[in-house]
């Protein structure tokens, strides 16, 4: 039986959309297209993270086109001063939202994620869900390599962390609702990993599959570095297990370390002293020596992301704030 006061309550709700914009001049007009023809949707924040090009200036003109103020979409540029990393623009948007709405939709301004999909998020987080996730459900338009390396650091991830496990193809876009919001934007860590955090806060969540196209128009900033070290941001912003594997090799190196010697003991007992061997001399000593750096370069990781958090700085700073109506 449907209930009239609990329909009226979601009719009259905030459903605010956010989405960081870098260097997407090519397809902002587009995606701003498709967004406005979504129903329900009272505000999209666009959070520039510093672009170089003219994305700025095309969403400034497409809002004060004539042609589309007829639209209901209503809209808010959030320019930061440069370039921040996307998970510094999604908070930054997060922030601006936070007690302003009743849910919040990030998502990716490239069209990679279907604007579409966002009707069937909100019937979810109607139907009683605080968190919506939208999960791809192929990657046949990535790389080999790609598709190799994500499904290993999906496996690594949840090997190694106990506290939440993530879901292969689950990313950004999804649905948060108010408390949600709330306790993202609580959580001020400088190493942000929002694929996990949002798991983490132990919400109500459910699912949608989708399939995400391939990008038409621009380019992605994310090279092959900047995703391994988002890689190592998500491992060592939710477990110590990297440093305990240092000590678990430690002793390993230790125990044969010990039975070698009880071997050359035993051999010189018994054969008298041989020629030392120059090659299995330095071997030893270079891996034993790139052992240590290892294990040092990972605990240096953390120390460094203690170091980073202690000085308190912000995330971001915004430079001027606009809104279309």
């Amino acid at each position: 039986m449907n209930n009239p006061a609990h329909d009226s309550l979601f009719n009259d709700s905030e459903i605010w959309v956010v989405a960081a914009c870098f260097n997407e001049e090519e397809i902002i007009t587009a995606f701003l297209e498709r967004l406005s023809e979504l129903p329900n949707i009272s505000r999209l924040v666009l959070v520039d993270d510093g672009s170089s090009d003219h994305t700025v200036s095309k969403i400034r003109a497409w809002s004060e086109d004539l042609s589309n103020q007829k639209s209901l979409l209503n809209i808010t540029l959030l320019e930061l001063t440069r370039n921040f990393g996307k998970e510094a623009a999604m908070l930054a948007g997060l922030d601006y939202a936070q007690g302003k709405c009743d849910a919040v939709v990030l998502i990716d301004s490239d069209l990679q994620h279907p604007p579409e999909l966002i009707p069937k998020m909100i019937q979810e987080w109607r139907n009683g869900a605080e968190i919506v996730t939208a999960v791809r459900n192929d990657r046949d338009k990535e790389s080999r390599f790609k598709v190799t390396t994500a499904t290993w650091f999906y496996k690594v991830f949840n090997k190694v962390v106990n506290s939440i496990q993530l879901r292969e193809g689950a990313g950004d876009y999804r649905l948060l609702s108010a408390p949600v919001v709330n306790a993202l934007t609580q959580m001020r860590e400088f190493s942000r990993f929002s694929k996990g955090l949002v798991p983490w806060t132990g919400y109500k969540s459910c699912e949608l599959g989708y399939q995400r196209v391939p990008r038409t128009r621009g380019t992605s900033s994310w090279s092959l570095l900047k995703l391994w070290n988002y890689a190592l941001d998500g491992i060592f912003s939710f477990s110590v297990v990297p440093l305990k594997v240092w000590s678990f090799i430690g002793l390993t190196v230790s125990v044969f370390s010990l039975i070698y010697a009880v071997w050359i003991i035993f051999n010189t007992a018994v054969n008298g002293v041989g020629v030392p061997g120059y090659p299995s001399l330095i071997v030893a000593v270079l891996f034993l020596g790139g052992i240590q750096l290892i294990g040092i370069g990972v605990l240096g990781d953390y120390i460094g992301r203690i170091y980073v958090d202690a000085k308190a700085r912000p995330h971001y700073f915004v430079r001027s704030v606009y809104e279309s109506k």
